[in-house]
């Protein structure tokens, strides 16, 4: 009987494994069809139309818990908090990825974990040994060499790269301070987040898309939101311990379709920093894991 249980929760942690795998790779998906339409349409456009794509995903989601739900929601200033904090990720993103390859800013965006570890011990009050310090720190470093140590880390795409990452970082810690509110809940206030930036950033910044462009529009938000069910999925088949780590696949998923769609390969500082990045993040979480269970917020809770 125990060898039974043990094989079919066996199985149901490889299943999340792979779940959360297919759901990195359409986050990733999602970003690279980003940059290709943010080269032709403004942010706040994309923003608009892509929120629309979400709804068409969480509409049925809405309807089977209840609308009414969506408003009880508990720490009402955090929410606001986060709903900013939110649409400035996937904004900043959007901004960094129309002027930067997209394994650069993906690699901004690899030092979440890293900044979640120093922020928490400020926000969340949680005590992070020396080790993690040490790994904040080497990361961190990483982060300064991927952003190129010259006059061209001032750039504007690069300052765009690590405030929607911090932003993401913000996002996280938040998450795990509003931890009672429902997945659709939260995904479905910082789409309407979304939908109200984009309408305001899209004043007088409107142009007419092709029925392809209007249809990538949307699929951005219908890729998204299916990732957003993937990962939701094997978050509740794996323990996060697992599956947090899985999360640097971004990153080599980054450089695969910017190469496939964009023709761009990411130079030797990009690889040294995202390596340091990706090493520092990963002993982070191999002691908090010793330390505690790994959190689920520790895991991105949605995509760009």
């Amino acid at each position: 009987m125990n060898l039974r249980v043990s094989r079919i929760a066996g199985n149901a942690a490889l299943f999340g494994v792979l779940l959360m795998l297919l759901g990195d790779l359409l986050f990733s998906l999602n970003d690279a069809m980003g940059k290709w339409l943010v080269a032709s349409f403004a942010v706040g456009q994309v923003l608009v139309i892509r929120s629309f794509g979400s709804f068409l995903i969480l509409a049925p989601m809405i309807a089977r818990q209840g609308p009414r739900s969506l408003f009880q929601v508990e720490r009402v200033p955090l929410q606001i908090l986060r709903v900013i904090l939110t649409t400035g990720d996937v904004a900043f993103f959007y901004a960094a990825v129309a002027y930067l390859p997209l394994a650069d800013v993906m690699t901004f965006y690899m030092a979440g974990p890293i900044y979640v570890a120093a922020l928490s011990h400020v926000f969340l009050g949680e005590t992070i040994g020396w080790r993690r310090w040490l790994a904040v720190i080497i990361g961190f470093i990483g982060v300064v060499i991927a952003l190129r140590p010259s006059t061209a880390m001032l750039s504007w795409p690069s300052i765009f790269g690590v405030i929607g990452s911090l932003s993401f970082a913000l996002t996280l810690i938040l998450g795990r301070r509003l931890r009672q509110t429902g997945d659709v809940t939260l995904v479905t206030w910082q789409t309407v987040g979304a939908l109200v930036t984009g309408l305001i950033l899209s004043i007088g910044n409107w142009r007419a898309a092709s029925a392809l462009d209007f249809t990538a529009m949307l699929a951005l938000g219908i890729v998204a939101g299916s990732a957003h069910m993937m990962i939701t999925r094997a978050l509740k088949l794996a323990p996060a311990s697992l599956l947090a780590p899985l999360q640097y696949s971004l990153l080599l998923w980054a450089i695969v379709l910017g190469y496939i769609f964009f023709g761009e390969l990411p130079d030797k500082q990009i690889l040294v920093g995202s390596l340091i990045i990706v090493l520092a993040g990963l002993f982070i979480f191999h002691r908090k894991n010793m330390v505690d269970v790994t959190s689920r917020s520790d895991v991105p809770p949605d995509g760009h």
